[in-house]
């Protein structure tokens, strides 16, 4: 699973969240890492919870959930309030692999991962996201307000930012289907579905397709 969402955020939600975070306390990334991700982890954390930031957390949630493309290919049951990152020069984060729970006042099975981008492309150099399982490796930087989503099990890194500062929210979410390929079966079927009702409202066809995918999403969603 791969894929991205253009504004996610608009700019005057990025520019609020900007604003919070330009006088928030951030501490050593380290400190949330596994043991593993430790050694390769160098960047910074604003993790502590004060009203300012939870509101940033919760339009971020709110806002990726209001996305019809996300919803429908991540399925999410549950949601961890986002992380937010800031990488100044010279900072990044090795290849690694998020803990398979993640959370600790709600946890939650870290099924996805989502990375929000809060900084400008030209803001800063460097710090691509780079998910080793797609597109080759190739880095990923969107803009401000964009959004990135990808399979929690997969390797991926964060390249060293040579200029400027790099900030972003980082999210999880636990999925009704636990299975990555079930997911994208369910997708298909929903396309599908809403092919056929285009073409012929309340057709067999139509019917039976959605059928299929309401049965499927009986037989394999977790509550």
């Amino acid at each position: 699973m791969l894929f991205g969402i253009n504004d996610v955020l608009d700019k005057s939600e990025v520019a609020r969240i900007r604003a919070v975070l330009a006088t928030a306390a951030f501490v050593d990334g380290r400190a949330t890492a596994s043991e593993v991700a430790r050694e390769v982890k160098r960047n910074l954390q604003a993790t502590n919870r004060d009203e300012a930031l939870d509101g940033c957390r919760q339009t971020i949630i709110d806002r990726l959930l209001q996305q019809e493309g996300f919803t429908l290919r991540v399925l999410p049951l549950r949601m961890l309030p986002p992380m937010f990152n800031r990488y100044d020069e010279g900072m990044e984060y090795g290849s690694h692999v998020d803990n398979a729970i993640m959370g600790s006042d709600s946890p939650v099975r870290a099924d996805v991962s989502v990375t929000v981008f809060l900084s400008e492309p030209d803001e800063y150099e460097g710090g691509g996201l780079v998910i080793h399982s797609d597109r080759q490796g190739q880095p990923i930087k969107l803009p401000a307000g964009g959004a990135v989503v990808y399979g929690a099990s997969s390797i991926h890194r964060v390249e060293p930012v040579t200029r400027g500062r790099r900030f972003a929210a980082v999210t999880w979410a636990q999925s009704f289907v636990r299975d990555e390929r079930r997911r994208e079966m369910l997708t298909e079927l929903s396309d599908l579905a809403r092919w056929a009702s285009s073409v012929a409202p309340g057709s067999t066809e139509a019917v039976k397709a959605a059928r299929v995918r309401a049965n499927l999403m009986r037989m394999w969603a977790e509550l």
